[in-house]
């Protein structure tokens, strides 16, 4: 599979990102992690979505790790410092899955606490399905899992439309839109970094087409099965979903209606933030984590 490999001189002096990269061949390309902690300890698996990268947890995994915690923070495969594939083709929602899956398998993580957001989520909570042993313990924010029979909300279909269409596609500029706080110049220049041209933006650019929005689409009925399964869910299920998303403002109650782990959690709402949360709640986020 041909593919684009960020230069590393894209990544050099990013604010408050001070972590050694790591790296694992998942089907001939390489796809980067931050690790970080205790190995012997419980993990936590902190998955990001569109279009973002690791750099959406820096300022949750060294909090993470000094409350004891076994930190891991991989780029899916098209972001951050791993390699993005030419052919659009090669962006399935499938495939996503499969490289995810195959990078838990390859580092045998175990006793796994998911902490999952957009396309995280997506992606995390059917690896979550598929790999039931390795995980303890869920936690979803402003993300679900889309049966193809949901409302779509009309801000999600300009989203679409915008990905799809627009000449201009700056990254950084696209996350400042999801937060309540201002990020400063350094800050969006970190979300950039990884995409030095269009060329590196096809993953970002494909992803928002990839959700199942109608009952035609073949994981439509991939992700009712996976809630079937969801609907059996015994282990701790907590939702942490933010009052300023108005893509998945609300989509929590889903979870906690139908999914049996989440019965008898401290759900939370979290205010004044908007779709990245991380970037504006972190510190609530990480107190969410430990306290759960």
């Amino acid at each position: 599979m041909k593919f684009l490999r960020t230069p590393d001189e894209c990544f050099d002096n990013l604010k408050n990102y001070p972590f050694q990269p790591n790296y694992l061949s998942i089907n001939d390309l390489r796809m980067h992690y931050i690790r970080e902690g205790d190995v012997t300890a419980p993990t936590v698996l902190l998955l990001h979505g569109e279009p973002t990268w690791s750099y959406l947890y820096r300022n949750m995994i060294t909090p993470l790790k000094t409350a004891g915690f076994q930190v891991i923070a991989p780029d899916l495969i098209g972001f951050g410092k791993s390699d993005k594939p030419i052919s659009p083709a090669a962006y399935t929602y499938n495939n996503h899955i499969e490289w995810l899956q195959s990078f838990v398998r390859k580092l045998d993580l175990r006793n796994i606490i998911l902490y999952c957001q957009d396309w995280g989520s997506l992606i995390g909570l059917r690896v979550a399905i598929r790999e039931q042993t390795r995980f303890s313990k869920i936690i979803l924010s402003n993300g679900g899992l889309p049966e193809g029979n949901e409302k779509i909300p009309k801000a999600f279909h300009h989203w679409q439309l915008f990905a799809k269409y627009s000449p201009w596609f700056p990254i950084g500029r696209i996350i400042q839109q999801g937060t309540i706080k201002i990020l400063d110049k350094e800050i969006i220049k970190a979300y950039d970094a990884p995409f030095p041209s269009s060329r590196y933006k096809i993953g970002a650019r494909i992803f928002p087409q990839l959700v199942p929005t109608n009952a035609k689409d073949p994981e439509s009925k991939n992700n009712q099965h996976a809630w079937n399964i969801l609907r059996e869910w015994q282990k701790p299920f907590l939702t942490a979903f933010s009052n300023r998303d108005p893509i998945t403002r609300g989509g929590a109650k889903k979870f906690q209606l139908q999914v049996p782990g989440c019965k008898d959690i401290d759900h939370r709402i979290i205010k004044n933030a908007g779709h990245f949360l991380q970037e504006d709640k972190s510190e609530d986020l990480v107190d969410i984590i430990i306290n759960f």
